[in-house]
């Protein structure tokens, strides 16, 4: 679940975009009423999918490993894309590229919507996160290009507002809609919001370059960068039915390492790389980076196996299931500005100490009980300790770099924290699959279960939902059937969620590690 307030650094993504714009004070507000639309689709669409996986698994006859790429292929899109998105933006114009990012995103929202078989959906979240790849980065730079510096925080502040407010509201709507209509409403909505964007556009917002964008963009290092994620993503998630050790496996993750030393290669002597390997010489760089990428994972991976834990195994409503991320979103967006000051008064080495560990600890009690009330106040822990850290993770990123680097520096992070949720998903997926079919079989040779009830708890393997289970078991049978299939799925999440928990907790470590107080890098002006 990513919003304007998780996604970090991704306001100050304005700064490095703004350079050389000139402003149309006349249609501002037209421009911000357009980026806030086209951003607001793509922020809703990556935290509302969530809660409707265990209903596209049940409707679509999909896998636990499908429902991972459900989410993974628009998240390994738009990670891989995100970079390339906005120097096409600067180079191009950002109105032309928001324009066909937006035209993409609602086309490929009714592929989702429409789509027959999983495969279909597939596709269709893949060109989601491509179109997402390409109107959020323009979504800033368009607000950059339209407000100059002293109105500039202010449109800011409306964007992420309204931003936050519709990605946390996404999932208590989404899964009304889920409960009362379809799922395939939470995608048919897109279209709608991207005609009033697309036509706002068109009409009141003028088009703005950046003079000084490199006249060429670094394919060679946004391709090795895709193809690289995917194929470790590919590999993971296929460990879960082959194993470590199967070629299928072994294959494509050996093809992402050897991917990803040449695009080290690449990216090291490139003229305009997309990710300047010299500022990883700034320890604390590198070191919010690792932090990033380790809590902005867990917090990916827990929320994708929440909503299997509340609709399967404790029985709420999809509705309900939405609601209990509303404590996270208020909080987080209340206290972050607060959080800013104090990040700003005493530094950002505690903040980002005692963040991600309130924030592991809310992980950490989040799975225990299936009291509503107690998933409410854990879900309200993580929102206090993701609060604290959110802005002092930002300054921390620009901190660490020269003032010329902070745009490249905010778009690598905002790609750490996608791809954190990317890695993790497939890993706790592959991890959690296993783990499931073995607890299944567990239970049964303790419950010395009989042959139809056997039957019916196997139909659950591969998958991570309770299935329907056949009319000819008797009401006894019944309970047994299902109390295997909930146990299984209630201690697999629970796991899974508390591994999350660990690694948001050593992301504080990290943090305590490599960032220090007040700390200049010395090879900082060297860059």
């Amino acid at each position: 679940m990513s919003n304007p307030k998780t996604f970090p650094c991704a306001e100050v993504a304005l700064r490095s975009a703004s350079a050389g714009a000139t402003a149309r004070m006349p249609r501002k507000t037209w421009v911000l009423v357009a980026a806030v639309l086209g951003s607001t689709m793509a922020f809703v669409d990556e935290s509302v999918v969530n809660v409707a996986l265990p209903r596209i698994e049940n409707d679509l006859h999909a896998s636990l490993a499908a429902m991972q790429w459900v989410v993974n292929a628009y998240t390994l899109f738009m990670s891989a894309l995100l970079l390339t998105g906005g120097a096409t933006a600067d180079r191009f114009g950002r109105r032309l590229i928001f324009l066909i990012g937006t035209a993409v995103f609602a086309v490929a929202s009714i592929g989702c919507g429409l789509a027959p078989t999983i495969h279909v959906l597939l596709v269709a979240r893949a060109l989601q996160g491509a179109g997402a790849a390409l109107l959020v980065p323009c979504s800033l730079a368009l607000i950059a290009a339209a407000y100059d510096d002293k109105e500039r925080g202010a449109a800011i502040g409306v964007w992420s507002g309204a931003s936050a407010i519709a990605a946390g509201a996404a999932p208590l709507i989404g899964g009304w809609l889920v409960d009362h209509s379809t799922w395939r409403s939470i995608f048919l909505i897109n279209p709608l919001i991207a005609v009033a964007a697309l036509w706002i556009t068109i009409i009141r917002v003028p088009e703005s370059r950046d003079p000084a964008a490199p006249r060429t963009l670094d394919w060679p290092g946004a391709i090795l960068a895709f193809l690289g994620l995917a194929c470790l993503v590919y590999g993971l998630t296929a460990s879960a039915d082959l194993g470590l050790g199967h070629l299928m496996v072994l294959g494509p993750i050996l093809a992402s390492a050897a991917l990803f030393l040449a695009f080290l290669r690449t990216e090291r002597i490139s003229a305009e790389p997309m990710m300047p390997l010299e500022l990883f010489h700034s320890t604390r760089f590198s070191g919010v980076n690792l932090l990033t990428l380790l809590l902005y994972g867990a917090l990916g991976g827990a929320f994708f196996f929440l909503p299997f834990l509340l609709i399967q195994a404790d029985g709420f409503s999809a509705t309900a299931a939405g609601a209990v991320y509303l404590p996270f979103t208020v909080i987080l967006g209340v206290l972050s500005r607060w959080a800013g000051r104090m990040g700003d008064r005493f530094g950002a080495r505690w903040p980002l100490i005692v963040g991600p560990t309130l924030t592991a600890v809310g992980l950490a009690v989040l799975p225990v009980s299936a009291s509503y009330a107690a998933i409410l106040t854990s879900m309200t822990v993580l929102g206090f300790g993701m609060a604290i850290t959110v802005a002092p993770l930002t300054t921390t990123v620009f901190d660490s770099v020269p003032a010329s680097r902070t745009g490249i520096a905010s778009g690598i992070n905002n790609a750490v924290a996608s791809t954190g949720a990317l890695l993790l998903i497939a890993l706790l997926g592959s991890v959690s699959s296993g783990m499931f079919d073995r607890s299944l079989e567990r239970q049964l040779t303790e419950a010395r279960a009989s042959a139809p009830v056997r039957d019916a708890v196997l139909l659950a393997r591969n998958g991570f939902v309770v299935p329907p289970l056949p009319k000819n078991l008797s009401d006894q049978e019944r309970r047994v059937a299902r109390s295997i299939v909930v146990s299984s799925l209630t201690g697999t999440v629970r796991t899974a969620v508390w591994i999350a928990a660990l690694l948001a907790l050593a992301g504080g470590v990290s943090a305590a590690l490599t960032i220090r107080p007040k700390e200049r890098e010395p090879s900082k002006e060297s860059f």
